[in-house]
């Protein structure tokens, strides 16, 4: 693992400042540690957040899940302990799949229990998760240009591609996976020689496609799709844009840097993690 490159993420941790309300805002949650994704579980109607408490490569044990209710209350603050530093989360088959560094933990969705851990081979530092509707578990691996597939309790290589450039965000679509790029070139302070943008990876060929219009924009980080659009993230900056085909990326709103991997009820409300400040903030989109 790129030692630097990690600790020099982790050092960002600790500017935090408070955002100003968005317009649009629901709520705000707090009291929670380095949340790095908030993914929406309809079926039990809550939201899961996972929180880092510390380096995002450290494999420290200090990592766990909280649930807030629909309207931002806290409803367990530690509801699956045991893991390092979790990030992105997807849902498949009545589990939670969490990745967390070079691996993939599998919680019971009804419990909250640790019931697996999926190694992955050559997994330097995963990110985000996504399902698609077969049911099929997808994992970026940031550092290595590599998405990977769970089927079951098994990993493997789903594409690797110097396009992907650093992916970090992604989300199924169809027959799609739409891919938030961080960028080429990561830098010591976790800038790039190179912006990243949005992509899609085609599920049957995985054929990597730029989106017209979407490319060297920002050093993206979350993403999700409802309908025919397009919500990103920019960590570095903080920014969350709207992108539709045939347009260009749009800002849309503005938070303190450490708007990570964000979720979505898949109908009108966006849920943005706030790493820095230890809060994640409800959207209602327009």
């Amino acid at each position: 693992m790129n030692r630097l490159i990690i600790s020099a993420f982790a050092a960002t941790i600790g500017i935090a400042a408070t955002s100003a309300a968005q317009a649009g805002e629901l709520w705000r949650a707090t009291g929670l540690e380095q949340p790095e994704s908030a993914l929406f579980d309809a079926a039990h109607n809550r939201i899961i957040v996972s929180n880092i408490v510390g380096n995002p490569g450290d494999a420290d044990g200090n990592g766990y899940l909280s649930v807030l209710s629909p309207d931002g209350k806290t409803v367990t603050q530690h509801w699956s302990d045991g893991m390092d530093a979790p990030k992105g989360m997807a849902i498949s088959g009545g589990k939670l799949y969490v990745a967390d560094i070079t691996k993939i933990r599998v919680v019971d969705l009804a419990s909250g229990s640790l019931v697996a851990s999926i190694a992955v081979p050559n997994a330097v530092f995963l990110n985000d998760m996504t399902s698609d509707h077969t049911g099929k578990v997808y994992v970026t691996d940031m550092l290595a240009d590599t998405i990977y597939r769970i089927d079951g309790d098994r990993a493997e290589l789903f594409t690797g591609d110097p396009m992907l450039a650093s992916p970090n965000g992604v989300f199924a679509d169809g027959d799609r996976l739409i891919v938030a790029s961080w960028g080429k070139g990561i830098k010591p302070d976790f800038s790039t020689a190179e912006p990243g943008g949005l992509l899609a990876v085609d599920i049957a060929s995985k054929m990597v496609s730029p989106l017209p219009g979407a490319q060297e924009f920002a050093d993206l980080d979350g993403v999700i799709a409802i309908g025919d659009t397009i919500y990103a993230t920019a960590y570095m900056t903080g920014t969350l844009y709207r992108y539709r085909a045939g347009g260009a990326p749009e800002a849309v709103a503005h938070f303190k840097p450490g708007s990570a991997d964000i979720g979505t009820d898949g109908k009108s409300i966006l849920y943005v993690p706030l790493m820095n400040e230890g809060e994640v903030a409800a959207l209602k989109l327009d």
